[in-house]
């Protein structure tokens, strides 16, 4: 099943079902009006949902519309929860031995997560404003599971039933303000502005053998100014698993329904396939040049994420996203 917010009179949108191909979508105000209310009552409005969304496939709904991606919020225009954590830690180490740091034993067995700012998420088309590019801006290609209510001290077993929803992410970074934010010892702000998220959100069983109950298994697409930028496998060199990022983030609170996990920055060891992020092409330059050269983004460079399942099919819609001077209010 697939589901998207669409822009209304309202914050958080109207909740659509949208269908395999992402071309059509129906409103369900009957079932709920926002994908927050959906998630809140997810055991009665999961199974209603999911009959829509197989008469839609079969062209049996009357009130249908067609779906524009570029019109759609994120899914969740806001959350309660947005943590997000690095479970690609190849990517970590890449990052600290360009620094010529050394990495803690402690990163290859308990994740780093951090608590993003989740009361305004970009709609995935939208432009990214910012004040100033010298602060170093980067996107960070992901992917993001959404869950319903979580028990404080679930198992990473547990925590796997109460993954509902996929979405891929651009999370944003401003690479210039991070080392001075966490130098500080007290975690990023700043440096961790709006995060977008894909069109659609998805139900695990669109992802097919590609969900493992643990990991996805397809390429990550990213594109900058429309070349090819990266595409590592999501499911390759993931030390830890979405349960297990899940059950690390309840370890000592619940998390309610809504609640967004994202896995951080997909990478590979295998280079060939490319990075998911400025400051990883960044650092490889560093370790192989001896400096950078690659510059981070500018005023009017884009960058568009995106997952195809195997036959070729854009699986959540685009992430596209330009660098706009930041108006102001």
């Amino acid at each position: 099943m697939k589901l998207a917010s669409i822009k209304n009179n309202s914050r958080d949108g109207q909740l659509v079902v949208v269908n395999k191909q992402l071309t059509e979508a129906v409103a369900v105000p009957e079932i709920a009006n926002t994908l927050q209310q959906a998630l809140d009552n997810w055991q009665q409005s999961e199974p209603a949902l999911q009959e829509i969304y197989q008469a839609l496939n079969k062209g049996g709904v009357k009130n249908a519309r067609p779906f524009d991606q570029r019109h759609a919020l994120s899914p969740l225009p806001r959350a309660y929860q947005w943590a997000d954590g690095s479970a690609y830690v190849n990517h970590v180490e890449l990052v600290r031995k360009a620094r010529g740091a050394e990495m803690p034993e402690s990163f290859w067995t308990e994740p780093l997560i951090y608590q993003g700012g989740s009361d305004v998420f970009l709609p995935p088309y939208a432009p990214i404003e910012m004040a100033d590019t010298s602060w170093g801006v980067d996107f960070e290609a992901e992917i993001a599971v959404v869950t319903d209510d979580v028990q404080m001290g679930v198992t990473p077993e547990q925590a796997a039933e109460n993954i509902k929803l996929f979405m891929l992410v651009n999370d944003v970074s401003l690479r210039n303000l991070i080392p001075g934010e966490l130098a500080k010892g007290f975690g990023f702000f700043q440096s961790k502005p709006s995060s977008a998220f894909s069109p659609v959100a998805i139900t695990p069983d669109e992802l097919g053998d590609a969900w493992d109950g643990k990991k996805v298994h397809l390429p990550l697409h990213s594109k900058l100014n429309n070349e090819f930028f990266g595409a590592p496998e999501a499911g390759v060199d993931m030390t830890f698993d979405f349960p297990t990022l899940v059950a690390h983030a309840a370890k000592t609170r619940p998390l309610g329904a809504g609640a967004i996990i994202g896995s951080g920055t997909v990478s590979n060891y295998d280079r060939s396939k490319g990075s998911s992020c400025l400051a990883e092409k960044r650092m490889l330059e560093v370790i192989e040049q001896g400096k950078a050269v690659t510059p981070f983004m500018q005023y009017g460079d884009t960058v568009r994420i995106e997952m195809f399942d195997k036959s070729g099919q854009s699986i959540f819609g685009a992430i596209e996203q330009v660098i706009s001077p930041y108006k102001g209010a």
